[in-house]
């Protein structure tokens, strides 16, 4: 997928998640995790500027997914006041989990092309794909980014309607 359909796919992914998070009377959290997630979401393609580095491989891998879930809880950890109410292992719990569904979207997202992932690459180089549609079909793209718009819209009814 190119990066309208990453963003859309972290969005799809995020809704469950942030309006969790907005239900539990955390709105500005959920939002900013929702940001955090969508701006995470392409990192795995910064393969391409990596030399010796395969495009879709070490980036493109569960390891890698929970390498940024622990970086951004750790990053959590260290930034967040420790007199906030969210200086606890909940928030830190919640960045992990951010960084982990960032990247895991992105997976997902490029195993709808043929081309596919290897995610639990370097125990088993078996690829994985649905080969639904090309990373560059516009219409993939869009409507991934269409449903993620679509989950966000939803979550936010759900929040509002039983605030």
């Amino acid at each position: 997928m190119y990066q309208v359909g990453h963003y859309g796919g972290a969005l799809l992914a995020y809704a469950p998640v942030g309006t969790a998070v907005s239900l539990g009377g955390h709105a500005e959290i959920a939002i900013v995790g929702g940001l955090v997630c969508v701006g995470l979401s392409t990192l795995p393609d910064c393969d391409h500027r990596l030399p010796l580095i395969d495009h879709r491989g070490p980036t493109h891998t569960v390891p890698f997914a929970l390498l940024v879930g622990a970086g951004l809880a750790a990053l959590a950890a260290v930034l967040v006041d420790a007199s906030s109410a969210f200086a606890d292992a909940g928030f830190v719990s919640f960045a992990f989990l951010v960084g982990l569904v960032s990247i895991g979207s992105h997976l997902l997202a490029d195993a709808l092309t043929p081309m596919g992932i290897c995610p639990f690459w370097p125990l088993s180089r078996r690829r994985y794909s649905a080969d639904l549609a090309t990373a560059a079909n516009p219409i993939a793209n869009y409507g991934l980014f269409g449903l993620g718009i679509v989950a966000v819209l939803a979550g936010t009814a759900i929040v509002v309607t039983l605030s």
